[in-house]
């Protein structure tokens, strides 16, 4: 009789013990105008509208895109320093490296990082923000 309670029981715990797997699906560059920014995607019309192709479940997960930029020379990168969270706000610590041989002239774009994070972290009211490693505000946005 035990052991059938004691099994329910550690079934319980486990299942208040889940891990939130949030995935670093791609980055890249996208020609979408625009400057610095912190995006909330919930549909693959969001996505698109900044011109990335990713396999978001959007039926059990959502999007969150940092763009940065613009820049007219290749090579320059996302580099994401920290991630904090807490039941109020995700704080992004992030700066852009610049190519070390200079870059190329090109077509202005920006350069984007795009997390898949589960529906059930989402919570409204949350606040992101997105700083350089000095502090200085990037972006930031609330959910909604």
């Amino acid at each position: 009789m035990w052991r059938p309670l004691a099994l329910a029981a550690s079934l319980l715990v486990l299942a208040g013990c889940r891990e939130v797997r949030v995935r670093t699906e791609a980055r890249g560059a996208t020609t979408v105008p625009g400057g610095n920014q912190i995006a909330v995607v919930r549909n693959v019309g969001q996505l698109e509208e900044f011109g990335i192709r990713a396999p978001v479940k959007f039926n059990h997960e959502f999007g969150v895109v940092l763009l940065m930029g613009p820049h007219k020379t290749t090579g320059w990168r996302q580099v994401i320093e920290s991630i904090r969270a807490n039941d109020e706000r995700v704080r992004i610590v992030a700066f852009e490296a610049a190519p070390a041989d200079g870059g190329e002239p090109t077509r202005e774009y920006r350069t984007y990082t795009l997390w898949i994070v589960p529906l059930s972290v989402f919570r409204v009211g949350s606040v992101l923000d997105v700083v350089t490693p000095s502090g200085d505000p990037i972006a930031s946005t609330v959910l909604k």
